[in-house]
């Protein structure tokens, strides 16, 4: 999503050299912990809870994972069998048993519903707990824009200190989906709108794992342009630090602080000494238990961030599987049984029982969903499309009660059948958990208020 002014750094006077390369890494507004709202407001630190969000970017099929139906029709219920869980006379997908087993560690929801089933408006609406201005759009893929309403790690970052060489959102990878051309689908990341900060600005939008998880090419806002050591960048660093020096103080402002942290930031992670972004210290057998596919260390790194006090990170899914991710239209079956259920049963299972293991669960909330669930008709091609009325969700730790079932479907996992739960109120949950007050106002550019989620707190899970 960002990049380093790689030409800029070419310059032969070594003063403008320093000054454009630091407003190229102010530029990267997730580099860093924010300083201020969009208008220059202190936030307040409220919790020392953190976040890891794992959002299933796609739309998984509730009854297929945590709601089936065993007596529905066949097009409906599908192939696979529900089994027992850890909580009586609760049962969920045959094909997540280590889930199964933890099922007293979460909360299910299922009766998340909200009346849209197009990917763009209910990402948007998921993320940012705002309705788009053109709803029924579907997968209209338009660029962020800084008028946007701001993702979830964008609004916790706002109102959360953290340490000046930490961030305070990190996205992995960033939200994005696949672009389209006449309608064939390219490899060809789009980011979305909803991923980032928006109206709060630049220094509030995550810092983005685009690469593999761990590795040294994982985020490529910090990797050193072309022909540039390591070596060179300190030197450079040491001679702009000596050049600041001679600064009056009345000339110093926030963009020096910016500049400093992507500086440490940058060295830190070319050279392996950040615990931030590197998996290499990590024992084989903790990775072998997250799983050695992309999304199970995606999640194992969201737990090393959180434990180093990362107040938020959102897991996107998205090009997670070799499959084509959550949006199952065809082959469903053979895709949730061969990648997508098995990943998700290891990986959830693995973060669950580690924070667990690690006295850490009840200080870090998860919260699993998607934009929408899948329709109970399976289609001709043995897949399911998109379905608003209905989905599932699980939350756990961070003030979540484990072992329960919130809300009921229809027989035919259509529609709601008790306890609605619309995703703003999930939102509302979320920021209640992590020491928000729902109504706790964000300004926009033109300074008017809003209330950082229009939903309701489900007092139910708590």
């Amino acid at each position: 999503m960002f990049s380093l002014p790689h030409g800029q750094l070419r310059l032969h006077c070594p003063r403008r050299e320093f000054l454009r390369f630091g407003a190229g890494l102010a530029a990267m507004g997730g580099l860093i912990t924010p300083l201020s709202s969009a208008m220059g407001a202190a936030a307040k630190p409220t919790s020392g809870k953190s976040c890891i969000f794992v959002y299933l970017l796609g739309g998984p099929p509730h009854l297929d994972t945590f709601d089936l139906k065993p007596d529905a029709p066949a097009e409906i219920r599908g192939p696979f069998q529900p089994i027992a869980t850890s909580v009586p006379g609760v049962s969920i997908c045959e094909h997540l048993p280590k889930l199964a087993s933890l099922a007293h560690r979460y909360a299910l929801v299922r009766s998340v519903s909200h009346p849209n089933s197009n990917h763009t408006p209910m990402i948007y609406y998921t993320l940012t707990g705002r309705v788009t201005a053109l709803p029924a759009q579907d997968n209209d893929i338009r660029p962020p824009l800084r008028e946007d309403f701001p993702h979830h790690g964008s609004v916790v970052s706002h109102f959360r200190s953290s340490r000046s060489d930490i961030p305070g959102y990190v996205a992995i990878p960033e939200l994005a989906i696949r672009s389209s051309l006449s309608g064939e689908y390219k490899r060809v990341r789009s980011p979305l709108r909803g991923g980032n900060a928006g109206f709060l600005g630049s220094r509030l939008d995550p810092l983005a794992v685009n690469g593999e998880p761990g590795t040294p090419q994982a985020i490529p806002a910090l990797a050193l342009p072309e022909g540039m050591s390591l070596r060179r960048f300190e030197e450079r660093a040491d001679f702009l630090a000596q050049l600041d020096k001679r600064k009056s103080p009345a000339t110093a402002d926030g963009f020096d602080a910016v500049r400093k942290r992507a500086i440490l930031l940058t060295g830190a992670a070319n050279d392996g000494r950040s615990p931030l972004f590197s998996l290499d210290e990590v024992p084989a057998k903790v990775r072998d238990r997250y799983g050695r596919h992309r999304f199970g260390q995606a999640l194992l790194l969201a737990r090393r961030l959180t434990e180093a006090g990362v107040p938020f990170v959102a897991v996107h899914f998205n090009e997670m599987t070799v499959c084509d991710g959550w949006d199952t239209h065809s082959k469903n079956f053979e895709a949730c049984q061969t990648e997508l259920l098995p990943f998700l049963d290891q990986g959830m299972s693995a973060l669950i029982e580690d924070l667990h293991d690690r006295g850490r669960l009840d200080d870090t909330l998860i919260a699993c969903l998607g934009e929408f669930g899948r329709t109970p008709k399976i289609n001709a091609n043995s897949g399911r499309d998109h379905w608003g009325d209905c989905s599932s969700a699980l939350l756990a730790g961070g003030g979540i009660r484990g072992g329960q079932v919130l809300g009921e479907s229809d027989r035919h996992g259509a529609f709601p059948k008790s306890d609605k739960v619309d995703p703003v109120d999930l939102q509302a949950t979320m920021y209640h958990c992590l020491g928000l007050n729902p109504q706790q106002p964000i300004y926009d550019q033109l300074h008017r208020p809003h209330a950082i989620t229009t939903g309701k707190v489900v007092r139910q899970l708590l």
